[in-house]
C-alpha cells in the first residue's frame, strides 16, 4: 500500500502561500511565523478522515500512507491560513471579516469562485430548510 502525492498538488499549494506578503503587511505577519508551525501541529488531524477520502476519489489508495496525508493536510491548513491572513489584511479597512473578503481574494479563479459562490448559496438554502423545520417544530409542540 503505497501513497504519493502527485507534484502539481503540493507545487501549487505549499509554494504559492510562502512566497506571499507585500510591504508592511510582510512585517506585521511574520511576527507570527515562528509559532505557525507550532499552530500546524496543533491543528493537525482535523482534516485527515475527509483527506484520506477525498485522496482516494482522486485516484490514490484506499489507505494512503499517513506521512502523505500528513503532508496534505499541512499544505491545505498553510493554505487556508494564507488565504485568512489575505482577507484580513483585505478587510482591515471595514474592521470586519465577511465572505465577500475570500471571494475578492479568488475572483480571478474562476474554479475557485464558482465554489465558493455555491457552497454560499448552499449554506442559505441550509439555514432556510432549518429555520422551516424550527418553525414547524413550534407549531407541532404548541398544538399537543
Amino acid at each position: 500500500m503505497t501513497s504519493s502525492v502527485a507534484g502539481g498538488a503540493s507545487g501549487g499549494g505549499a509554494g504559492g502561500a510562502s512566497g506571499s506578503g507585500a510591504g508592511g503587511k510582510a512585517v506585521k505577519l511574520s511576527g507570527a511565523a515562528p509559532t505557525q508551525p507550532d499552530n500546524l501541529k496543533r491543528k493537525r488531524g482535523v482534516f485527515s478522515k475527509d483527506l484520506r477520502l477525498m485522496m482516494y476519489g482522486f485516484g490514490d489508495d484506499p489507505d494512503p500512507l499517513p506521512e502523505t496525508v500528513t503532508l496534505v493536510e499541512d499544505i491545505l491548513l498553510e493554505y487556508i491560513t494564507d488565504t485568512i491572513h489575505k482577507a484580513q489584511d483585505v478587510a482591515s479597512r471595514r474592521g470586519k471579516l465577511t465572505t465577500e473578503d475570500v471571494m475578492f481574494l479568488v475572483r480571478k479563479d474562476a474554479r475557485k469562485f464558482s465554489r465558493v459562490k455555491e457552497l454560499l448559496a448552499m449554506n442559505e438554502e441550509l439555514k432556510r430548510a432549518r429555520k422551516a423545520f424550527e418553525v414547524d417544530e413550534e407549531k407541532f409542540t404548541l398544538e399537543e
